[in-house]
């Protein structure tokens, strides 16, 4: 049976916590699935983020280690390690920004939704934290209206708004990146100046 949530380890992340992650497309209950956020109702407290904003599953990954890195560290300026996961794709330390930029708005079609189960929710022990695991998929089966497509570079690059991307990264006019004909070669140097953006933000 394929499943739609994908657990993701993470290198050097503690066995307390565990990842994971689906992407639905053409989704029609976006403004639904905010409302919910907005209104703090625990049982979605996710990460949605707009996947027109992202590139790469790495890019992702790499906000969603960040995230974890700053809650181990008792450094969160968000409610939670989920809004601290979407913060933490912007380059800047502007919350309400990042927000607006990389969460879910009602007008969103294409969604990435990060769940990091964290101690009582997830088992330090692989076999007693799967039950949990397949609970989210059931709620996210049950309360978003889309298709469940696999979380893939592949899928990725048919989500991103690239003027968008260029836009909140500051890429624009950036000659030697614009001189690049290989599109797979330009996307790779996109994706490290990304990377490279994330990384410093707060520094």
């Amino acid at each position: 049976m394929t499943t739609l949530v994908e657990s993701i380890p993470l290198e050097h992340v503690p066995a307390t916590h565990s990842v994971h992650v689906a992407v639905f497309r053409d989704v029609a209950n976006s403004e639904f699935l905010q409302q919910q956020l907005l209104s703090r109702n625990q049982d979605f407290e996710y990460a949605f983020i707009d996947a027109s904003s992202v590139i790469s599953r790495l890019q992702v990954l790499s906000a969603v280690y960040k995230a974890i890195t700053i809650q181990l560290g008792g450094n969160m300026k968000t409610p939670n390690i989920h809004s601290e996961i979407v913060c933490s794709l912007s380059s800047t330390n502007n919350i309400a920004e990042a927000y607006r930029r990389y969460g879910i708005t009602p007008s969103t079609r294409d969604i990435i939704i990060v769940k990091v189960l964290i101690a009582a929710d997830a088992a330090p022990a692989g076999d007693q934290g799967r039950p949990r695991a397949r609970n989210v998929e059931a709620h996210l089966q049950e309360h978003v209206e889309g298709t469940g497509v696999p979380f893939s570079d592949e899928v990725l690059s048919g989500t991103t708004d690239w003027a968008k991307v260029r836009k909140y990264y500051k890429l624009n006019g950036i000659g030697w990146l614009d001189g690049i004909k290989d599109e797979s070669l330009k996307r790779r140097e996109m994706e490290m100046l990304v990377l490279g953006s994330m990384a410093l933000r707060g520094l």
